[in-house]
């Protein structure tokens, strides 16, 4: 696929659970060339461990942005990049609580009371902090190689967003992601997170609106990985986290 990159980039968290094969070689060099590119270092979360025999798995990745250069005036020079975590998020909360009997009638001024108990539950609404789950990333493979799926969501620093679509195929010391820049992420409610008596959307959308990277045009990447700690080893104890760092890209198909 050929791609003219209109900007910077990121496609980041794209392929955090197959980074662990990615040796110390590794860039953009023949993926894209052009445009511009933003330096990436974070850490994937892997669960079940990798290891050297093949299976599914899970992950989730945290990492950052810096060093943006891009031939797009007005385009983001930094920001951070997720896959699989939970967010906070501000909402519209509906809540209840118990009702108040003052002075003969409940807090509806119609019902009659001598005690509280005889009152019906008060509902309100009021916005509250609670978190949201990321669509998370799942993998098949093992130390040797992989293949990956997922989304991933960039927070620039101006506060707006871009979402990638992406798929990853990892062998030996390589790992090679391609992706698309997709018009939203839906999130899902963690119940554990709304405060007792209360109810909250079960669902939060963020759209990507960075201007800079619309919808549709393509991402690419080559990253590198080095296990947290050194007795990650593949054999005797499975690979469970790994700081990653790269050069990433997005731009226009052609």
């Amino acid at each position: 696929m050929n791609v003219r990159r209109s900007g910077i980039v990121l496609c980041a968290a794209l392929s955090a659970a197959v980074l662990w094969v990615a040796g110390p070689g590794a860039s953009l060099a023949g993926a894209a060339t052009g445009g511009g590119e933003c330096q990436l270092q974070g850490v994937a979360n892997i669960s079940p461990p990798l290891t050297s025999s093949s299976g599914s798995f899970a992950y989730n990745f945290t990492g950052n942005l810096s060093s943006c250069q891009s031939n797009v005036a007005g385009a983001p020079a930094s920001g951070s990049v997720s896959a699989g975590i939970q967010l906070p998020e501000t909402v519209t909360l509906t809540c209840t609580r118990p009702g108040t009997c003052t002075s003969g009638f409940c807090d509806d001024r119609t019902t009659a009371c001598t005690s509280s108990s005889q009152c019906p539950p008060v509902a309100f609404t009021t916005t509250g902090t609670v978190l949201y789950q990321e669509p998370i990333p799942q993998g098949s493979g093992s130390c040797g190689s992989s293949t990956t799926a997922g989304e991933s969501l960039v927070t620039w620093g101006d506060g707006k967003h871009t979402v990638i679509d992406y798929n990853t195929t990892g062998a030996l010391a390589a790992v090679h992601l391609q992706g698309t820049v997709a018009a939203s992420m839906t999130l899902t409610l963690v119940a554990s997170s709304v405060p007792a008596s209360c109810s909250a959307p079960a669902s939060f959308t963020i759209s990507s609106d960075e201007p800079t990277f619309a919808a549709g045009q393509g991402a690419l990447a080559l990253l590198t990985f080095s296990p947290t700690t050194q007795d990650q080893n593949c054999v005797t104890m499975g690979v469970s986290s790994a700081n990653i760092s790269g050069t990433v890209g997005i731009g226009s198909t052609q």
